[in-house]
Parts: C-alpha cells; sequence; structure tokens
C-alpha cells in the first residue's frame, strides 16, 4: 500500500462554486502535513499544463487566508476538454484532441497524483484520463447538486442559502404589492435548487425538470391563493424547468463542444401568468447563486473531501472519487460516479413533503 506522496498537483474545472478555495487549502496543507509533498497549483483547469505558466508551487503561505474566499485562487474554465479543444490554426477555428500534450506535461511533473476538482465534465475528462494511466482522483464539485454516488456536492449549500434569501426577500414585497413573483434559479437539468429553496422559501409553486408542467396548472394554483384569501404567489422555476411535450428553453444553442445555455423559462412562465391578468414580475437570480464567501458546511464538507481526497492518493485509490454517504467521507470509483446522472427523486420525501404542503409541481391533472 502507498504510503508516500512526494509530488501533488490540483486544478479546478468547471463553473465555479463557493468552497473551492477551501479544497485547494486542504489539499496543500494534508500534503504536506502528512506526507511532506511538493504541491502544485494547476492554473485554468486542464489548460494550465499546456499554457506557458500555468503550473505553478503551492506552499502553506500560498493557501493562507482563503477559506472563506469565493471563486478559486487557480482559476478556471468551463471549456477547456483537452478531448476537444477549439483552437485557431491558419485563421480558421477547429477542434483539436490534446490530451497527449496534457498527459505529457504531467508526466514531466512526475506526479504522484492529480487531485481533480470539478462537476461531471471536469470529472469525465479525469477518468478518461485515468484511462490512459493518469493518477487522479476526483473531488466532486457543483452547485447543482447532480453528481451520482455522493448525498451532495460543496458549493450547493451555498446557493441553496442564497436563494431562500431571494424568496424572503421577493415574499415581503410580493405581499405588499398584490404580485406575481417568479424566480427563476440555477440547476441545469437537476431541480434541487429550486425544490429545496422553493420549500425553504415558502414558494407556492416549484417548477423542476424531473416534473413536466402545465401553465395552466400554474394558473390553477394562483387562481387558488386568491380565493383562499392570498393576493400574492411565489414561484421557483428551474432554468431547466419544461413544458410537457416541449422541451427546456435555451439563451444560446450548443455545437460539437460547448453545451446549450439554459434560460428563459422564467420569463416565459411570467409573461403567460401577465397575459392572464396578473401583475407579474421575474428575478433570474444567475451567478449570485455561484459568488461570494461559502457557508460553515460548504466550508466543512470542502475540507473534508480536500483532505480525504489527499489520504485516498497515499493508499493508491487512484481512478476514484470522494463522496459523502451516511456522514462519512469515502472513495468511489469515477465510473460509478459518473454513470447515472443525479436527478430529483420523484417519490422521494422532499417532493412529497412539498406535496403536502400544498406546492404545485404544475403537473397536476384537471
Amino acid at each position: 500500500m502507498k504510503t508516500s506522496l512526494k509530488r501533488v498537483a490540483v486544478l479546478t474545472g468547471g463553473g465555479d462554486a463557493p468552497g473551492l478555495n477551501a479544497v485547494i487549502r486542504a489539499v496543500t496543507k494534508t500534503a504536506i502535513n502528512l506526507y511532506d509533498s511538493d504541491v502544485f497549483g494547476i492554473l485554468d483547469g486542464y489548460d494550465g499544463f499546456i499554457t506557458p505558466g500555468g503550473v505553478i508551487p503551492l506552499d502553506l503561505g500560498a493557501v493562507r487566508g482563503i477559506l472563506p474566499l469565493g471563486g478559486t485562487i487557480l482559476g478556471t474554465a468551463n471549456r477547456g476538454n483537452p478531448f476537444a479543444r477549439k483552437v485557431i490554426r491558419d485563421g480558421q477555428e477547429v477542434v483539436l484532441d490534446v490530451s497527449d500534450e496534457v498527459i505529457a506535461a504531467i508526466q514531466k511533473l512526475e506526479l504522484d497524483a492529480l487531485i481533480v476538482i470539478g462537476g461531471d465534465g471536469t470529472l469525465r475528462i479525469a477518468m478518461e484520463l485515468a484511462a490512459k494511466g493518469v493518477p487522479v482522483v476526483g473531488v466532486p464539485k457543483t452547485i447543482d447538486n447532480d453528481i451520482g454516488g455522493t448525498e451532495v456536492t460543496f458549493g450547493f449549500d451555498t446557493a441553496l442559502m442564497i436563494a431562500t434569501e431571494a424568496f424572503d426577500r421577493l415574499h415581503t414585497t410580493a405581499e405588499a404589492l398584490h404580485r406575481v413573483m417568479v424566480l427563476e434559479l440555477m440547476g441545469r437539468d437537476a431541480g434541487f435548487i429550486a425544490l429545496h429553496s422553493g420549500v425553504a422559501g415558502g414558494a407556492d409553486v416549484i417548477l423542476i425538470p424531473e416534473i413536466p408542467f402545465k401553465l395552466e396548472a400554474v394558473l390553477k394554483k394562483i387562481h387558488q391563493r386568491i380565493e383562499s384569501g392570498s393576493r400574492f404567489s411565489l414561484l421557483a422555476v428551474s432554468e431547466g424547468a419544461r413544458l410537457l411535450g416541449g422541451q427546456p428553453v435555451y439563451r444560446s444553442s450548443g455545437d460539437a463542444v460547448y453545451v446549450p445555455r439554459l434560460g428563459g423559462v422564467g420569463q416565459e412562465v411570467g409573461a403567460y401568468i401577465q397575459a392572464q391578468g396578473f401583475e407579474t414580475r421575474v428575478t433570474v437570480l444567475g451567478h449570485v447563486q455561484r459568488g461570494g464567501s461559502p457557508t460553515a458546511f460548504d466550508r466543512w464538507l470542502a475540507t473534508r473531501y480536500g483532505a480525504a481526497a489527499v489520504r485516498v492518493a497515499a493508499s493508491g485509490g487512484l481512478g476514484q472519487m470522494v463522496a459523502l454517504r451516511n456522514a462519512q467521507v469515502i472513495p468511489i470509483p469515477l465510473s460509478e460516479a459518473l454513470a447515472v446522472p443525479k436527478r430529483v427523486d420523484l417519490n422521494g420525501d422532499a417532493v412529497l413533503a412539498a406535496r403536502g404542503l400544498g406546492i404545485s409541481f404544475g403537473d397536476e391533472l384537471d
């Protein structure tokens, strides 16, 4: 069993999430304190391996004071796939596989472990690199909470807190002016942020990707609120929510490298409600959910993940990801974590609790 790590590198990839710096700090301090390792930071995701100056040394001084900071001191890139990298050649945009260059750079660094902090896209690249012999350990990061194999990802709790606070603020202005307030939230194809913050923030309607909705059912709930004496309504709308029989709403289309960008369903729902005679306002919370200082829970979880990732690497557990299960951080194969994306359980207690409270998911039958 491996008991030492001479050289360790860490990178952050994909969209930013509160708690990234806490992981970097934990990886650096654990590797130095327990294994006397040389630690390196890779700048701007996998791009740092093939960019001049993209690898920097990390010591205890480099990570001092970063625990409460949002963002990442290493930078990140959500379009840095080495297996499909857009470059300009002879004035033309082409897509190249530069993974061999990345692997050569990793080998030149003589790394015993590469700690990859990211969501499903970044970790899938890590799994492909592991298949080519790169000594990878993954750390699950995303505000969307959609990575399989783990009960929760760091970043989710902070996004949830921000979304819930937004509902608290919208509640007072909605009630004062007798309006319908629509709050569009992030989450891509998973409705965890909308579901959890909607319940915590007192939403009357929650629209999530896992439950296609009908506009008539949403309107029916608003009418029911008025009939019961409530002259305002709060709607939580996940950016990936879609009409029954319809498709998600996109702000921009994708291509061979970039995925389509979701956004706009909140405006469509709001416009429909407004057209039915209800004064309606739409708020898109957007990247506010990603930024700022992480909550205590996200700092705690991110720190545990980072420390555990180093211990897993030292024990020879390469090609794995650290995951939270039954309050314990354990290693699981990256292949297991990425096999099935995590989605809201429609028969789980969270959805059942919401329905029991009278919250509409827009799927009610006539």
